[in-house]
């Protein structure tokens, strides 16, 4: 998918630089990955004490169930 973006090119330059990509679509592509994976693991950090668990739930045990 081609799109035009308008990136500082100071920004861009150093991007690629630093993460010694080939061009920049490279580091536009990394970064918006990385992106992703950071808004991911905020949500997932979100959930800490809402999620209610067993402390006593032994998943070695129900494994050992499967073998």
């Amino acid at each position: 998918m081609t799109t035009t973006l308008q990136i500082d090119d100071k920004l861009l330059n150093n991007a690629v630089k630093l993460g010694h990509h080939k061009n920049a679509e490279e580091a536009v592509t990394e970064a918006l990955s990385n992106y992703i994976i950071h808004l991911k693991q905020e949500k997932i950090i979100s959930m800490f004490g809402v999620v209610e668990y067993s402390a006593e739930y032994d998943y070695k045990e129900q494994r050992s169930e499967y073998t």
